[in-house]
């Protein structure tokens, strides 16, 4: 059975037919050569295609052809290879390629002190991590460590990393299927996305949500914490303005703490630093990841509350690469660019003119979107990778999410006659696939 509630099918017959027509016998030969070496796991090996370069909003294939790429695993918020950032990255490598665990460096102090001023609320002590999912994992830990409890409260289709206690949390079934006993404790309520196909259609599907919510926590007396991404990312959904205060006020009530997954919609990608900005609802802890190593490096972060700094005699990461200084000096220079080019106001600006770009397009069932990221229903997920094929051959990547989600992240930093050719490709693909 094909599952296609995260990303494209790697296995389909629609993606032999576009290879049999775009993909070269150099290329095919990279391909089984790969396909030879790696383990197969649904979503990446086998593999599409094969790039050589990436740069800016492009990636070059091994053929030649240029792609925009609206997908990039999201980790491309100021595009590939910015000079400000393989510069950071290169005079780094130069002094200090490797920070020991025991040890600290200036990098290391200097993001996590950036990172604390900009994460809202009274976020302010830090940990990384190499990876988004190790970054949830160390969050469950300190959840367990603070609260004395291990029961978790999480949403049915969501996804926090692939590691067994990130499936565990998380509710995507391609991840979970056949997996065995995951976490005990791991408790599930429909998404908000979901609201209305089990709360109704009356307009309060989202009340009665937070309010089961909090029946949860009530009934349950002694869960650690609720585990949630703002805006699933994966259709690009956000609820209501009121659900997560409502949900963050039973937090409370209950002593439960609220931690959500920005690992993917952090960084600018909404049009502010944190998609929950926007939302109303402050966490007791932020995870982050992706895009905060630059598209270069593996980084992610963990920023809590300082009251609950209270494992100092246990192990939450112990990470080889906890303080890596080549990623910290990544993420800085990451930082810097965000703010020294006003990305934060480009993708609000950017995002405004490209939604009215998208509602002015033919044979879409709906356009929503948060800064400069976009999503496009349509009306089953066969249409979805007919489109997201038709736009490949032509030129433009993104990811299909929920089957038939277009799903459209581009970098911040992407000039209005790019998003504008990249949206006559999508156009074109909308009204002939």
């Amino acid at each position: 059975m094909q599952d296609r509630s995260e990303g494209d099918i790697n296995l389909g017959d629609a993606r032999s037919a576009w290879q049999r027509d775009y993909i070269d016998a150099e290329t095919r030969a990279l391909l089984e050569e790969d396909s030879r070496w790696f383990l197969h796991q649904a979503l990446s090996t086998p593999c599409l295609n094969v790039v050589e370069r990436s740069e800016g909003i492009f990636l070059v294939d091994s053929a030649g052809r240029r792609i925009m790429d609206f997908h990039g695993n999201t980790v491309h918020q100021v595009g590939y290879g910015h000079p400000r950032v393989t510069e950071a990255v290169t005079r780094q490598l130069a002094t200090l390629p490797f920070s020991p665990r025991r040890y600290t460096n200036r990098a290391a102090i200097d993001l996590a002190r950036r990172l604390a001023e900009l994460a809202p609320g009274r976020l302010n002590k830090v940990l990384f991590a190499p990876g988004g999912t190790a970054a949830v994992g160390m969050a469950l830990k300190l959840a367990r460590y603070a609260t004395g409890r291990h029961k978790t409260l999480s949403m049915w289709d969501a996804f926090h990393g692939a590691s067994l206690d990130a499936i565990s949390v998380g509710g995507e079934a391609i991840f979970r299927r056949d997996a065995g006993p995951l976490l005990p404790g791991t408790e599930h309520v429909p998404p908000p996305a979901m609201a209305a196909r089990f709360f109704g259609e009356d307009g309060r599907a989202h009340e009665r949500l937070a309010d089961y919510i909090d029946y949860v926590l009530e009934v349950q007396g002694d869960v650690a914490a609720v585990i949630a991404e703002p805006v699933r990312w994966t259709t690009l959904e956000a609820p209501p303005a009121d659900f997560w205060p409502r949900v963050r006020a039973s937090c409370d009530r209950h002593g439960t703490l609220l931690i959500f997954d920005e690992i993917p919609s952090c960084l600018g990608r909404t049009g502010t630093m944190f998609a929950c900005e926007q939302f109303g609802g402050v966490p007791d802890m932020l995870v982050l990841g992706k895009g905060l190593g630059g598209g270069v490096f593996p980084m992610a972060a963990l920023i809590a509350r300082e009251d609950l700094d209270v494992a100092a005699d246990r192990a939450l990461g112990h990470y080889t690469h906890e303080k890596s200084s080549v990623g910290c000096a990544a993420a800085l220079a990451t930082l810097d660019v965000i703010r020294d080019e006003n990305l934060l106001e480009r993708s609000r600006e950017l995002g405004s003119y490209g939604l009215s770009a998208l509602r002015r397009m033919r044979a879409t069932c709906a356009v929503r979107g948060l800064g400069v990221s976009f999503g496009v229903e349509v009306e089953s997920a066969a249409r979805a990778e007919r489109v997201m094929y038709r736009c490949l051959g032509n030129g433009l990547s993104f990811k299909i999410g929920g089957g038939n989600v277009i799903t459209l992240c581009p970098p911040l930093t992407i000039t209005r006659a790019e998003l504008d050719a990249a949206f006559a490709i999508l156009d074109e693909a909308l009204q002939n696939a």
